[in-house]
């Protein structure tokens, strides 16, 4: 049997398919010269004093898209294949995106509120809100999840823009420049991969761009925006709207955030569905499962492929 090292949480169903073909080790009892594989997610990753220990190690398995947790370029350099879930999450992070705009939009809260507390019945009709109909919405990363929340928002008639590392070949408009693309939205939607390349890539500049009639939708990584800024820009009044599925220091959500009425937060769920955390499971251990049938993986990050 093969040595794995767990670190985070599994299913039930992930763990019985794993013991079939490994022995399951967790953090507090593992020898570090046996261990071999390693399955993460995205919020543990592998910590690199931890990857320094696995002198053995062969490829980390990870539950999610998002791989910012672990070092991929010492991964790497030492050849251990690193995997991730995509594609098999898309629809469900779109829709997610798309939840937090509707529910910022239309007021959700507040009117959900209103209704729970008696003040329909004792003082009348809410308050009117926005229509999502014929925005300008911005898309930040436009890949395989910002394609899928582009399509998704095609019934509302929204002109779609877009800011990632490169040009793609699509019909929306190229914006080189985030602020520049901000100052032209209704809308800027976060799903650009976390990382130093990406941090605090949504400051102070990019909100005021936005607007006060503006919405942030993030469902990447909190450490896509500035989340001082981004409680500043909420309070003063120079942005609008935030809907929030990830955070700087999760599940620590500052007190500002919570207290707002201007804000829709989530506890980072955009892929929280049974049938589509089921499927990330799957490909997690098929991933490890494969390995060690043939050493080949389903689907290695990029900066894996050509291991």
């Amino acid at each position: 049997m093969t040595n794995l090292l767990q670190v985070g949480s599994i299913t039930n169903e992930m763990r019985e398919q794993l013991e079939t073909e490994f022995i399951i080790h967790q953090m507090d009892n593992f020898d570090p010269i046996e261990i071999t594989h390693v399955i993460t997610n995205g919020h543990d990753g592998v910590k690199p004093d931890l990857m320094s220990s696995l002198s053995n190690l062969r490829v980390i398995s990870g539950y999610g898209v998002g791989y910012d947790a672990i070092d991929v370029v010492e991964a790497v350099k030492r050849g251990i294949i690193v995997t991730h879930t995509p594609n098999v999450l898309n629809e469900e992070v779109a829709t997610t995106a798309l939840l937090l705009l509707l529910s910022s939009y239309r007021e959700v809260l507040r009117d959900d509120a209103y209704v729970r507390s008696g003040g329909w019945e004792k003082n009348g009709n809410a308050p009117l809100t926005r229509s999502m109909d014929n925005q300008t919405i911005g898309i930040l990363g436009l890949g395989r999840i910002g394609q899928a929340i582009a399509n998704k928002l095609a019934p509302w008639k929204a002109k779609i823009v877009y800011h990632s590392r490169n040009k793609k070949d699509v019909d929306y408009t190229y914006y080189d420049n985030l602020t520049r693309m901000a100052k032209e939205c209704d809308v800027l939607i976060c799903i650009t991969p976390g990382g130093p390349s990406t941090d605090k890539i949504v400051n102070a500049e990019v909100m005021e761009a936005l607007g006060p009639h503006g919405t942030l939708i993030n469902v990447s990584r909190g450490s896509v925006v500035d989340e001082a800024a981004l409680i500043e820009a909420l309070e003063s009044g120079k942005l609008g709207w935030a809907g929030l599925d990830v955070f700087k220091a999760e599940p620590a959500v500052p007190l500002a955030l919570r207290e707002m009425t201007n804000t829709v937060l989530l506890p980072h769920v955009g892929s929280g569905t049974v049938e589509t955390r089921a499927a990330m499971g799957a490909l997690t251990v098929n991933n490890l499962l494969q390995h060690l049938k043939n050493g080949t993986v389903i689907s290695a990050v990029p900066e894996c492929a050509h291991l």
